[in-house]
């Protein structure tokens, strides 16, 4: 743990606020942008092929920049072969498949350096600013179209007069529904894939920071007005009080800033909800946030755990429910486990700015082979036009009949200790 030289797995020509991995291919999508302002910063959809490099190493190799022209992507989600794509204030479908071509593709090493001075919007913390240097999105070609990019539909997903923004973007799990969330405090909810409206309610007082959908429909969203919701349909089903677990904790000191559901590691039938708790106010002596984990069917708090004095930016779960993954404002990435809320892994400042998304590599056979020996692969992206692999090692374990033999062997040890000490005791 501590601070440590991470390498980039990938470099982009403009600032990264979001990364997914599609479980099939393996692809890694990322996205961002300059957004409209006329600074020469691109803005685009990256599609990388990864690979892995000797045991513990990895690489990514372009395949394809799709353009978005002058609307940055800040987040997306995906469902098989289609991408839902948060650009300004409108949710933007598009449809990819792999291409036929003969062209080489680029390596991370084909990008060249340069300056960019601004970057869109983006909500992610005191203390946010553009990073200062990234490739230069000029030199990149249709060379590298390995990959066939088709728009398919656009809906206005938030309506704020002043400055629409789509904050987040989620499928339900079953793929049926897409779900928005933006500055106007509106939680959208759409049909997939005909995009046809079926709820759209006032969710929150503030900005959606966060939604999710469990397995069994249930939504929770997370707004910047210090409320963690719990919804059915379009109904408040119920409200979360995490500062109850935490006794000398005010009601409106913290503020709820993500929220996830994951599977329990051998319990089938188990769920689990974690939230993201941050200081609404920032101290000399910056106080800890915390992460909460919930029962994901009653919704009973279960655990609250501090996860340190750097403020969260952004939050992961595994596949397996075994991992969660964070990310910091000042650019750190940590991973936690699930069971205990205990810091496995901490790299401190391994980007220069915010951590703006995680993902985990899926549990699929594809990307099984990429991660190898490793218990887990987290890919990062921030501001700073980076996108970085943090391999989890399997973590060595003891035999069980190791365990009971080295028992066994202390029993003995201490019987004929006792016997010398004291002759005719035993």
């Amino acid at each position: 743990m501590g601070k440590r030289k991470v390498p980039d797995l990938y470099r982009a020509p403009f600032p990264l606020y979001s990364v997914k991995v599609d479980p099939g291919s393996g692809l890694v999508l990322i996205a961002g942008g300059g957004g409209a302002s006329k600074t020469g910063i691109k803005n685009a959809v990256h599609f990388l092929e990864l690979q892995r490099v000797g045991e513990h190493e990895f690489s990514a190799t372009l395949l394809h920049a799709h353009d978005t022209e002058t609307k940055a992507t800040m987040n997306l989600a995906l469902a098989n072969d289609v991408i839902a794509a948060g650009q300004d204030g409108n949710c933007c479908l598009m449809k990819y498949k792999r291409a036929q071509s003969k062209t080489k593709p680029t390596t991370t090493k084909d990008a060249v350096n340069s300056n960019q001075q601004s970057a869109p919007r983006r909500r992610a913390g005191k203390g946010q600013k553009v990073a200062q240097d990234s490739a230069d999105g000029g030199n990149l070609k249709d060379e590298t179209a390995q990959i066939q990019v088709k728009g398919l539909s656009e809906v206005q997903s938030d309506l704020n007069p002043q400055d629409p923004l789509q904050k987040v973007v989620r499928f339900s799990p079953d793929l049926s529904l897409l779900l928005t969330g933006g500055t106007d405090g509106h939680i959208r909810v759409w049909e997939f894939p005909s995009l046809k409206k079926k709820y759209d309610f006032k969710a929150h007082e503030d900005e959606i920071e966060d939604l999710d959908m469990s397995p069994g429909n249930k939504l929770v969203t997370v707004g910047r007005d210090f409320s963690c919701s719990v919804w059915s349909g379009d109904q408040l089903a119920m409200g979360l009080e995490w500062h109850q677990t935490r006794p000398g904790v005010g009601e409106r000191t913290y503020r709820y800033m993500s929220c996830r559901f994951g599977r329990v590691e051998d319990q089938k039938e188990a769920l689990r909800l974690y939230t993201v708790q941050i200081p609404h106010k920032r101290d000399r002596k910056p106080p800890p946030c915390f992460i909460t984990k919930w029962d994901g069917k009653s919704f009973l708090p279960m655990l609250t755990a501090p996860c340190g004095s750097e403020v969260i930016s952004t939050l992961a779960v595994s596949d397996s429910g075994t991992f969660l993954g964070l990310g910091t404002v000042t650019g750190s990435v940590a991973v936690y486990i699930a069971f205990s809320l205990q810091k496995l892994y901490y790299v401190q400042e391994s980007h220069g700015i915010v951590v703006t998304d995680l993902a985990f590599l899926p549990n699929s056979p594809r990307c099984g082979q990429l991660r190898g020996n490793h218990e887990a692969a987290l890919l990062s992206v921030a501001v700073d036009s980076r996108c970085q692999m943090h391999a989890l090692r399997n973590r060595r374990s003891c035999p069980v009949w190791l365990l009971l033999f080295c028992c066994g062997l202390m029993v003995v040890i201490v019987i004929l200790l006792l016997q010398n000490l004291f002759p005719g005791l035993l």
